[in-house]
């Protein structure tokens, strides 16, 4: 969540304090340490630093982590920011980003679907999941499996992503009557959307974690 978007939902609450803000967003201490792992410094774009998905950051140092950490250097989105492993949100099982190459975004997104039939157009909400391309097939992790089996049984499916532009969508068998898993590969995806365009696309459905 960008610090414009927390700022924003913020003033929102001031001035209508009535008014419920259509995406949830839930406050959460992180209930783990990152010790050695900084793949999300790696995996995850970040804007203000013109940092692509996928490429080193220039602040990181191996065993050191972020050198500009808590400093006015550091993007106010990195500040805010947390993987849904470091709070702990369903994921017991997992491993660490670094053990199991991948990174559990907390901002969700969506995709749109169109019907093949009526033309119609639905959108869903996705959890993105940052993959190391080093190990493509990590995103079939037994115990990432069964976590997305339980997202998808509240509706949500999972944009598995590659860099910033190349994307696998997974729908784990809730979404199937027959009860099977769906990869649709050769997605290409653009930046992720903002929390103001996930709010309209998905009316409210969406929900996001960030740490105070």
């Amino acid at each position: 969540m960008s610090a414009a978007s927390k700022s924003a939902a913020s003033q929102s609450q001031r001035e209508n304090p009535r008014e419920l803000i259509k995406v949830c967003v839930e406050m959460r201490r992180a209930k783990r340490n990152c010790g050695d792992c900084q793949l999300c410094c790696k995996l995850l774009p970040v804007p203000p630093l013109r940092k692509p998905a996928g490429a080193a950051c220039r602040f990181q140092k191996f065993h050191k982590g972020c050198t500009v950490y808590h400093t006015h250097r550091m993007p106010v989105e990195c500040g805010v920011w947390n993987c849904r492993w470091l709070v702990n949100d369903d994921a017991a099982e997992l491993s660490r980003p670094d053990r199991s190459h991948y990174v559990i975004d907390l901002m969700p997104d969506f995709i749109t679907i169109t019907d093949g039939e009526t033309s119609a157009k639905q959108n869903i909400q996705v959890v993105q999941i940052w993959v190391d391309p080093k190990y493509p097939d990590a995103h079939r992790d037994p115990a990432l499996r069964r976590w997305l089996y339980r997202r998808a049984q509240d509706g949500t499916a999972a944009l598995v992503r590659f860099n910033a532009r190349d994307a696998l969508t997974v729908f784990a068998p809730p979404f199937d009557p027959k009860g099977e898993w769906h990869e649709i590969s050769g997605a290409r995806t653009g930046r992720t959307h903002s929390f103001a365009e996930i709010e309209e696309a998905l009316g409210g459905r969406a929900r996001a974690i960030i740490e105070p």
